[in-house]
């Protein structure tokens, strides 16, 4: 995604554009780098809902949360999938949650680990629908989806690119999306709240940050630029990819869906008792 977007910028501007990929800590490691960048509109951050989770698991962030990002865009948003083996008895979101009522802490869940978009959407869903199901925290989506297809663990919520493989070739059955809207690339497969768990929704968005010093007026002209850019048809392209619906929200508005995912994925947090091991 940020080669895709750094390669239309980089054509729009005129410039270099160059992708620096700072993993780690939940992409705190990342947003370290942003927020003791200049701010000069030359340093942007790619990055997910994930900036808006990682406050409410690291009480010592390297970086003050409420002021070290300027929001320039939200980009668009993708949903999470709730996968079974493809002989699963389970057909559906509402056989799933009829299973884990009848059978409190019998079943099992896998993610991509502890504190993960995956792990978040699965707890906000147990949360909301009232369910005790125990969760296998994997080190990464590629073992969660083969022990899930092994039979290993009853289900998986997995990024629809790291399932899609699996689902293409018969291996897996999506059971609902994470997402309010049921998603482009899986037309068929219902929402959770179609499937009865009202309110629910848990989607993994893409934003773009610069420092929170940033000047309002350098932050407009970045609009503007990863506007141009997100309308290129190579970075649409990348993006239908990975089953992500652009939004294009504004400066505004970003700031605005930021500040009330903080609230609901620390209400989530505090609730499920979850912790950084």
């Amino acid at each position: 995604m940020a080669r895709a977007l750094g390669d239309a910028l980089s054509r729009d501007l005129g410039q270099s554009v160059i992708v620096d990929n700072r993993s780690g800590a939940g992409t705190v490691i990342g947003n370290d780098a942003l927020a003791k960048s200049p701010p000069d509109g030359h340093s942007l951050l790619l990055n997910t809902s994930a900036i808006a989770i990682v406050p409410s698991l690291h009480p010592k962030l390297p970086y003050p949360a409420d002021t070290a990002f300027a929001p320039v865009m939200l980009l668009g948003r993708a949903p999470n999938v709730a996968v079974v083996r493809m002989d699963s008895p389970m057909k559906s979101a509402a056989d799933f949650i009829a299973q884990a009522r009848a059978h409190p802490g019998k079943m099992a869940y896998g993610s991509a680990g502890n504190g993960t978009s995956t792990h978040l959407a699965a707890e906000l869903l147990k949360s909301t629908a009232k369910l005790f199901v125990t969760h296998v925290p994997y080190r990464g989506a590629a073992p969660v989806i083969n022990d899930v297809v092994a039979g290993q663990i009853d289900l998986a919520f997995g990024t629809l690119p790291s399932v899609a493989p699996m689902l293409t070739s018969g291996k897996l059955r999506a059971l609902a999306v994470t997402s309010a809207k049921r998603s482009p690339l899986l037309p068929d497969v219902p929402t959770f709240a179609e499937s009865g768990v009202t309110g629910y929704e848990a989607d993994v968005w893409y934003g773009v940050f610069v420092p929170g010093a940033t000047p309002a007026g350098i932050v407009d002209q970045l609009y503007a630029a990863v506007q141009r850019a997100a309308q290129t048809d190579s970075f649409q392209r990348r993006a239908a990819a990975e089953g992500l619906v652009l939004t294009m929200d504004r400066p505004q508005e970003t700031a605005r869906i930021v500040r009330a995912e903080e609230s609901k994925w620390r209400r989530v947090i505090q609730a499920q008792s979850i912790k950084i091991e």
